[in-house]
């Protein structure tokens, strides 16, 4: 079957993470995608550890599937040399800061002159415009700035560091990945490409719906350990067990409320927790804590309670429901190495049956494009 972005070609001039992951999932579902990197070292992220074959780890899981040009994007007369690949190209993907690009010579105005049906997108921390446009920041900075970060606390109080890089992946690759395809869609109709400005922090705003509305209509603005997603309820908690490990439990609604109530044999007086929240969380916290993890997960097991055991990352990649769903079937090579290649949200439909797959070489194609 013809996956639905096949005919696509996209240059990818980004590096590290937002922009290389929303290009690997465009080439999952059928894009050519083509790295520009920067000769010699190329993206920064091919010298980061633990290395997989020649580069990094990080690199090859975000960049399988792709080609790589390298060349020197500050050479006199570099937007001719890559004048033909500009001519046939959908889709262009950078994440400079704002004007870089356009100091180059390859800015939207100037690429859109060459070719009026490319689409451009510009992902930054901050935008093209606004006062912090020119802002140095990382992830950390973008959650902090968009309210997500005050509202996690640890048993200090003080906010908590996020696992994930939420900013990064939430707020710039999949905004982008969207972005992408509405505006091949828009094209469809108009003939016409268009400069997208994909903003990660105030992409954010969008995770926080709930905490917006109680603060513009509830008048009452959220707290971390206060709400009923941020420790607030005894229905959305993390208990710790005996034997060290940790119980997500998050029976929201009355019926899920009264079905883990029973499995864990607490009071049926806890079934109206509305009067005093802390001491019934209290009260199951002690219940839970006196019994282990495997006592838990024998007694959640085949009833609807809505809670599970924490699992490390190395237990979730071998859960059998992901191993029954194909989620790590795809394989990563490179020289006589193997592993799980990075999942993304493409639908199996839309995704080539290839079980195994390699990054590409810095530079690799230079000489398909006649670049060498």
């Amino acid at each position: 079957m013809m996956r639905p972005l096949e005919g696509i070609r996209v240059l990818d001039f980004s590096t590290l993470l937002p922009g290389p992951m929303a290009t690997l999932i465009l080439a999952e579902a059928g894009a050519e995608v083509i790295k520009i990197e920067r000769p010699g070292r190329g993206d920064e992220m091919r010298s980061y550890v633990p290395k997989f074959g020649d580069d990094s780890v990080n690199f090859a899981l975000l960049n399988r599937g792709k080609r790589s040009i390298a060349i020197d994007l500050k050479q006199t007369g570099v937007i001719d040399r890559l004048r033909e690949l500009i001519e046939n190209t959908d889709i262009v993907v950078e994440q400079f800061r704002p004007g870089v690009m356009d100091r180059l010579g390859l800015g939207y105005e100037a690429l859109s002159k060459i070719n009026p049906k490319i689409i451009y997108c510009a992902i930054t921390g901050y935008g093209q415009t606004g006062p912090k446009a020119d802002v140095a920041a990382h992830d950390l900075n973008y959650v902090a700035a968009a309210g997500m970060l005050g509202l996690s606390a640890g048993s200090d109080g003080a906010p908590v560091l996020p696992p994930a890089l939420i900013a990064d992946i939430a707020g710039g690759t999949y905004p982008a990945v969207v972005n992408i395809l509405l505006a091949l869609r828009q094209r469809d109709h108009t003939g016409k490409g268009c400069k997208l400005d994909i903003a990660m922090a105030e992409n954010l705003f969008t995770f926080l719906y709930w905490a917006i509305g109680n603060g513009e209509m509830g008048g009452s603005w959220p707290v971390p350990g206060g709400e009923l997603v941020t420790g607030g309820s005894p229905r959305y908690q993390i208990y710790g067990t005996s034997d060290g490990k940790f119980v997500a439990a998050a029976p929201l609604e009355d019926k899920f409320w009264a079905n883990f109530l029973d499995a864990i044999a607490a009071p049926r007086a806890l079934l109206d927790d509305s009067e005093d929240p802390v001491g019934v969380r209290a009260t199951i916290a002690a219940i839970i804590a006196a019994r282990s993890a495997a006592y838990w997960r024998t007694c959640f097991e085949g009833k609807d309670v809505c809670s599970v055991i924490v699992s490390t990352l190395q237990e979730a990649m071998q859960d059998e429901h992901f191993r029954a769903r194909g989620v790590f079937a795809n394989k990563l090579e490179s020289n006589g190495h193997t592993i799980n290649a990075l999942p993304v949200p493409v639908a199996e439909e839309f995704r080539a049956n290839t079980i195994s797959e390699t990054y590409p070489k810095l530079g690799e194609a230079n000489k398909d494009f006649g670049l060498d």
